[in-house]
């Protein structure tokens, strides 16, 4: 329970760190340098020397923390001064090697100089403090760290030692005297004067604060039902604030029933300091059973995780039992340290609690692993809920280890390194049970607004949500595990300060800067895309496929600004990147030469614009309509109906057919035979008649009949037509051959086919022989 104490100060600590290193800011007159001087020497002597406690070396790091902020802020200093006066002097030029510069430039150069030593003076100084401020706070954090993992792993007294038990009996009974004592003093009139003279304000505190704790739920419940109306049943939305409220209405009566027996003035030193707690104990006691309620819920639909509904009432029992134990160490931990008890008689005392909580997290851990979801074993398919399935199982694995080893080590002596196992484990199902809650009430939340209802549990949103939100469970999760919040606000000051790329030092603020820009930008071009596409080239005589071009070429223009603008407003300098990116372009060039060579291809096809959106071509063996250009490949759709991707090189360098490039005029070729002896003119003119019958024909020019051969088995002929549209080409191919098969049934024209006669050579071998007699 005091690590859990630890935990929320330090959460506290950490969302203040930036304020504090503000206050923390040291004055900026030149008395900070002795100051420091003085401090570090004194600190280089403390770390040599081993001495001071944690405590101590914590409160070193601090002071020592605030003088590296000031620095690290004057190494900032006068930036932009410097650099105006770096590009006077570049602007002046090299200076002569063979000759004497002119006075006039000469004595310009040596002012700015002069000038520029004088700003970087103060900042060589800075960096120096800084450099040696940083190693400092590194040296007290690996002590620390040492520190902390020797107490951990050192070998305490075991609890299974008869040797401690009469100590820790004695013990125990002198806190229970110590205590009784304090309870003994309300006696005192002093006291009990000051009582009457509250007592009115304390019987009406105590009555408001017994109302709420016995009351709170039942009143959040008819909110429940009133809240309802805002939003309906299904979203969970009202369940879950009115939970909260569960927590909060009997809390603030915790806090008030606190407030007003600490009014009294009965109250000793020690008992005073253990009802500064009880609201603390109290607000544990009331989140567990609300996480609880959460997970396994009674209603399954709203369950977290749907066990059977005798395992979800179990569950809940033991997340009680558990969140007891848990205050009951922690009153523990906060007695026996008001007392100074020995670690063995703490070791003692606090076994029983070890022992009862492996015990119920070994049988939650049971209930964990057997968890499944409706057909999850009977297909290989993934199924809804698999996942969390997994990871539920998995927990339960890690709680059935944990409960045994933990209690294990404590009763080996290694009391520190089971408590540093069990506890942060607890803490740790509780952070990620809290998470999925929260991501439960989002994806509620939106599926309220967005009309969705519970399918947007399910959804890419409820996805994103859980991710942000164990995003942001891992400093927390950190703590819980014993991560100092130095550590953690040392984390968090190396990443705002950024990092270097080829002598460029890029901060999280240089990335921000540019996201905003660049989405500015990028929201502009697609704008602009849109005002072209809808209002401005249907306007113009240009057709579907220079539109298109127009517009990509718009939109590739306006990313390519969008991302030099953002990179100049961001602050970035890419000159230090140089030398890195022409190392790596060699290999990249490689890699990507293909890619390269698609997206050069892509940028002529929209230039030239040899094929558009909507033409009929063929390339590869593959023919269909242009359906999409874009930078790396065209999409083809063919006349099956299938989607052929063609990479932009292959139309640029291979051949390209284009039926209906400029226009969609094309000839059509239909062939037919007639039997040998028909009247070749009589052919010739009822062709001619079935092709200028064809609306889609052209007659200028007009069609065209080819008396093509004399063929093995036919006298071939050919109708050549010129269609207005070739898109309409099979089509007309079909009309034109029913015409033909009509007319010359009607003519009596025969169409021949393939004919052929068999000789025998010598057809008396198949004369059956007469049977010889005998």
């Amino acid at each position: 329970m005091t690590a859990f104490l630890r935990i929320l100060a330090a959460c506290v600590l950490l969302a203040l760190a930036g304020t504090a290193a503000a206050q923390s800011r040291l004055t900026s007159d030149d008395t900070v340098y002795p100051f420091w001087d003085s401090m570090a020497s004194e600190a280089e002597e403390r770390l040599a020397s081993g001495e001071g406690s944690i405590d101590e070396l914590e409160d070193l790091r601090r002071r020592v923390a605030a003088f590296r902020a000031e620095f690290s802020s004057r190494r900032l200093e006068n930036d932009a001064r410097i650099a105006t006066l770096e590009q006077q002097i570049s602007a002046l030029g090299p200076e002569p090697e063979d000759r004497p510069e002119a006075e006039d430039i000469a004595t310009r150069r040596d002012e700015l100089k002069s000038q520029l030593q004088a700003l970087e003076a103060p900042l060589r100084v800075a960096e120096e403090a800084f450099t040696r401020s940083d190693g400092l706070i590194r040296e007290i954090d690996i002590i620390i760290r040492e520190r902390e993992t020797r107490r951990l792993l050192s070998l305490g007294p075991s609890p299974l030692n008869p040797l401690h038990w009469p100590t820790a009996l004695s013990e125990m009974g002198r806190v229970v005297r110590d205590l009784n004592d304090e309870i003994a003093s309300v006696r005192d009139p002093v006291r009990r004067q000051s009582l009457r003279e509250q007592l009115p304000l304390v019987l009406l505190m105590t009555a408001v604060a017994l109302m709420l704790i016995i009351r709170g739920r039942a009143w959040a419940g008819m909110a429940l039902s009133y809240m309802r109306r805002w939003g309906g049943r299904g979203t969970g939305v009202w369940r879950f604030l009115v939970s909260l409220f569960r927590i909060f209405l009997p809390l603030t009566g915790v806090l008030l029933l606190t407030y007003a027996f600490r009014q009294t003035g009965l109250l000793g030193s020690r008992i005073d300091q253990i009802f500064e707690f009880l609201p603390v104990w109290g607000g544990f006691l009331l989140g567990f059973r609300w996480l609880a309620e959460r997970l396994f819920s009674r209603d399954e639909e709203e369950a977290l995780i749907a066990l059977s509904a005798e395992n979800r009432s179990r569950a809940r029992f033991y997340m009680l039992i558990i969140s007891v134990l848990f205050v009951s160490r922690g009153v523990v931990d906060l007695v026996f340290g008001l007392e100074h008890v020995s670690s063995a008689s703490v070791a003692v005392m606090a076994f029983p609690i070890v022992l009862l909580m492996g015990a119920t997290l070994f049988i939650m851990g049971l209930m964990l692993r057997a968890f499944e979801v409706e057909g999850e074993t009977n297909t290989d398919e993934p199924v809804r809920g698999s996942g969390l399935a997994r990871v539920v199982r998995a927990a339960g694995t890690l709680a059935v280890i944990v409960s045994v080893t933990a209690p294990v080590m404590a009763a080996a002596g290694y009391s520190e390194a089971g408590n540093a196992l069990l506890y942060p484990t607890v803490m740790s199902f509780l952070v990620l049970g809290l998470v999925m809650a929260l991501q439960r009430f989002l994806s509620d939340l939106y599926g309220l607004i967005s009309g969705q209802g519970t399918e947007a549990r399910d959804g890419l949103v409820a996805i994103f949500a859980g991710f942000v939100l164990l995003l942001a469970s891992l400093p927390l999760l950190a703590l819980v595990w014993g991560a100092r919040v130095a550590e953690l606000a040392e984390l968090w000051t190396i990443f705002m300060r950024g990092f270097d790329i080829g002598g460029t030092r890029i901060s999280p603020s240089d990335f921000l800067m540019f996201a905003i820009i660049f989405a500015i930008g990028y929201t502009i071009t697609r704008l602009i895309q849109s005002t072209l596409r809808q209002s401005v080239l249907p306007k113009t005589r240009m057709d579907i496929g220079g539109q298109n071009a127009v517009i990509s070429g718009v939109g590739y223009l306006g990313i390519f600004l969008a991302g030099l603008v953002a990179i100049t407003g961001a602050g970035i300098d890419l000159s230090g990147l140089a030398i890195v990116a022409g190392a790596l372009s060699v290999g990249i060039g490689f890699g990507l030469q293909t890619i390269v060579s698609n997206f050069v291809s892509g940028i002529i096809l929209l230039i030239e614009r040899p094929i558009s959106e909507g033409d009929w071509i063929e390339v590869g063996g593959q023919m269909g309509y242009v359906k999409d250009i874009s930078v790396r490949s065209t999409r083809i759709e063919t006349f099956d109906r299938t989607d052929v991707i063609v990479p932009n090189s292959d139309l640029i360098s291979g051949t390209v057919t284009n039926y209906t490039r400029g226009n969609t005029v094309g000839r059509l070729i239909v062939k037919v035979g007639v039997a040998y002896g028909t009247d070749t003119k009589r052919v010739e003119k009822i062709l001619r008649e079935i092709a200028e019958d064809q609306p889609m024909v052209l007659t200028n020019p007009a069609p065209n009949i080819v008396f093509s051969g004399f063929g093995a088995d036919s006298l071939d002929f050919e109708i050549r037509v010129i269609l207005r549209d070739v898109n309409w080409i099979l089509n007309i191919r079909t009309d034109i051959n029913h015409a033909i098969a009509k007319r010359f049934a009607e003519e009596g024209i025969e169409i021949p086919f393939a004919q052929r006669d068999v000789w025998l050579r010598n057809p008396e071998t198949l004369t059956a022989p007469k049977d010889d007699k005998a």
